[in-house]
């Protein structure tokens, strides 16, 4: 996969959105920035994080996706692959369902994605590996960046099967339940206490099946 490095973007994220929409770069295709002014986070929130840490993006084409994905449920794929990435160098974050990197009870990261069209999907992650705001964490172990992104868009190119990683994230999810997650359908904060995981991703709560915060 090409990588293209940037000193400062307004976000990764738009900016690849906005590229692969107008045709200017075609998937696969990520982009990487040493900074961000204008992070984009779930739902309408943004992403706050300090220069040196994570800021990646990338387009890929779906039909290069394993087959059993549920692409409603893409950003706990992608989530997880580089979860269990950062556990085998020794790190013990895990994923608060659907797509936030957590060191024990605080945020390090998190992740989001988005369709362009039936063909291509992008994949947004900002992760705290340098330094964080107050409110939040940073990774707990010491990594190269840029050895990190090739080793991981490496790890996706294996097309790991959706089966194998819902029968991880499905040991994990119990750790989810101590939070709440903001419903934008229902415009407020609702517990993940009672929620039921589902085979494709997605939780059911209050009989509604729900399958990420966006």
């Amino acid at each position: 996969m090409e990588i293209l490095y940037f000193d400062n973007l307004n976000s990764t994220h738009l900016f690849l959105v906005d590229a692969i929409k107008n045709s200017k770069v075609k998937a696969p295709i990520a982009v990487v920035a040493n900074s961000q002014s204008g992070g984009v986070g779930s739902g309408k929130n943004s992403w706050i994080s300090l220069d040196g840490n994570l800021f990646l993006s990338f387009g890929v084409k779906i039909s290069d996706l394993s087959d059993d994905l549920p692409l409603n449920s893409a950003s706990i794929y992608f989530a997880f692959i580089l979860k269990e990435y950062l556990n085998e160098l020794g790190s013990k974050v895990w994923i608060k369902w659907p797509n936030d990197f957590y060191i024990s009870d605080k945020k390090v990261g998190g992740l989001i994605t988005k369709f362009i069209n039936d063909e291509v999907l992008i994949c947004s992650i900002g992760l705290n590996i340098k330094s964080s705001p107050k409110e939040f964490a940073k990774l707990d172990i010491e990594l190269d960046r840029d050895s990190l992104i090739d080793n991981y868009l490496s790890k996706l190119d294996k097309k790991i099967s959706w089966k194998y990683i819902f029968s991880k994230f499905e040991i994990e999810f119990n750790r989810s339940k101590d939070y709440f997650y903001m419903d934008s359908k229902l415009k407020k904060r609702v517990s993940i206490s009672g929620a039921i995981l589902q085979e494709d991703g997605s939780i059911i709560v209050d009989n509604r099946k729900v399958y990420s915060l966006r």
